[in-house]
C-alpha cells in the first residue's frame, strides 16, 4: 500500500511487495523485505536443495518456518524443522541452512548499523 497525501505507511501486504535475492553473497533465499528502524522482517523462499553457505553476521536472527523442511546447523547443533518451528541464531553465530523441500520462512533480523538481510556495500 503507498503513502496517502504524504502521510506514514503503516501497512503492507507481502504479497504485493517485490521480491529479491536477500543475501546474494550467501544464501538463495528470495522474496521481499520489511525494514524498520530496528528490525528487519523478510518473507523468504527456498527451493529443494538450496539454502544458505556456512557464514555469521552481526545480527541476531530468528527464522520462522511457515511450510517446508529446511536443515540447519547453528555453531555445532544441528535440526530439521518444519511448519511452525524456528530457530534463533545469535549474533557473529556461524550457521547454515539447507531446504530439503520447497520452503516458505519468516525471517526476523535486528538492524546493525543500518543493515539487516542486506548486506553493507563492501
Amino acid at each position: 500500500m503507498s503513502a496517502d497525501q504524504g502521510k506514514p505507511t503503516y501497512f503492507y501486504d507481502f504479497n504485493e511487495m517485490p521480491g529479491e535475492l536477500v543475501t546474494p553473497k550467501y544464501s538463495t533465499a528470495f522474496g521481499p523485505l520489511l525494514t524498520g528502524q530496528q528490525i528487519e522482517v523478510g518473507l523468504l523462499r527456498y527451493k529443494a536443495g538450496e539454502g544458505a553457505i556456512p557464514h555469521a553476521h552481526p545480527s541476531e536472527q530468528i527464522l520462522y518456518v511457515i511450510s517446508g523442511r529446511l536443515w540447519v546447523r547453528i555453531a555445532d547443533q544441528t535440526a530439521e524443522l518444519g511448519p511452525g518451528q524456528a530457530f534463533l541464531a545469535p549474533p557473529n553465530v556461524e550457521h547454515e541452512v539447507r531446504a530439503l523441500e520447497d520452503t516458505v520462512a519468516l525471517s526476523c533480523k535486528n538492524l546493525v548499523a543500518g543493515y539487516g538481510h542486506r548486506l553493507p556495500p563492501e
